[in-house]
Order: C-alpha cells, then structure tokens, then sequence
C-alpha cells in the first residue's frame, strides 16, 4: 500500500471510531445540569438467609455503576441525590413440579425495597420494590451455584434502579 492510502485507511478508521463511540452514548439518561453528587447507603439485611457480604457487595455495585455511566461524583456529606434501602427477601422455591410431582428447577429470589431521595428536586423522590430471580436445576446445591445467582440478579437489579433513577422511558 502506498504512503497516501495508509494516511487515509487511517484516517477512514478514526472517522469510523469515533462515529462508533458516539453510537453507544447514556442517551435516556437524565441529570439535572445541578445533580452532581450522590451516596449510597448501605443496603439493610432484612433477612437471615442472605450472604453475609450481600448488603456491601449490592452497595459497591451500585456506586460502581453510577460512577462509571453518570457524571456524578461519590459524596457522603450533603450528596444532591440518595439511594438507601433494604434487602427483603432472599428465597429459593422449587418450580414448575412434573407430572410425577419430581422438582422442575429451583429459583433463587432476591427483593428489595430502595428509597431515592433527590435533595435538589422533592418531587422526583421515589420508594419502589425491586425483585429478580435466577434458575438452577434441582440436583444441583444452592451454594455450589450461589455466587454465580447473585451476582447475575444483583446486576439485573442494579441496572433496574439505575434505569428508575435516570432514564426517562
């Protein structure tokens, strides 16, 4: 190839990146231009049957997610906005029984109750229960697969009060 073709080869896939990034962008996404501070409390454990790291593990993913798709910056002294809540179920059931009464497959349910608290704007204040649930078969021993539940239904409940607190659906 000549010189000139690689300049515009390169340059071709700057364009192309660049175009690429702006693509995938936090559209829906709605801060107010005076949010710029959050907290996360720590998440309460209202039941005994949770991991004993759930409540911190589920906070730092939380702040984890805002930090890394908002412009927010973490503050625990007069924060613009909030999240507090509770852990208030943590459950496996068996399902969905077979015809001769043998276990389907088991399903771990994970519930809470989140407060958002907006200091800057009372109005966009909002307490709501979130909940998700994850399979696995019944021959298989909840705390050979239990990290691997938890981690799937906290980034799915995560991303659900993330989307609650600043998208506009």
């Amino acid at each position: 190839m000549k010189k000139s073709d690689l300049c515009l080869l390169g340059l071709a896939l700057s364009i192309i990146g660049i175009c690429t990034i702006g693509c995938y962008s936090f559209q829906g996404i709605s801060i107010p231009p005076d949010v710029n501070t959050f907290y996360v409390s720590l998440f309460e454990p209202q039941v005994d049957d949770a991991p004993p790291t759930l409540p911190r593990d589920f906070t730092e993913l939380m702040k984890d997610k805002i930090r890394r798709e908002t412009r927010l910056t973490y503050a625990d002294v007069d924060p613009d906005i909030e999240f507090s809540g509770a852990i208030t179920r943590f459950e496996v059931t068996s399902e969905a029984p077979k015809a001769d009464q043998q276990i389907g497959f088991n399903k771990l349910t994970i519930a809470m109750n989140v407060n958002f608290v907006n200091h800057k704007n009372e109005k966009a204040n909002w307490k709501q229960q979130f909940s998700f649930e994850d399979f696995f078969e019944p021959n298989q021993n909840l705390l050979d697969v239990q990290e691997r539940l938890v981690d799937n239904i906290t980034k799915e409940l995560s991303d659900r009060i993330f989307n609650k607190a600043f998208t506009n659906w």
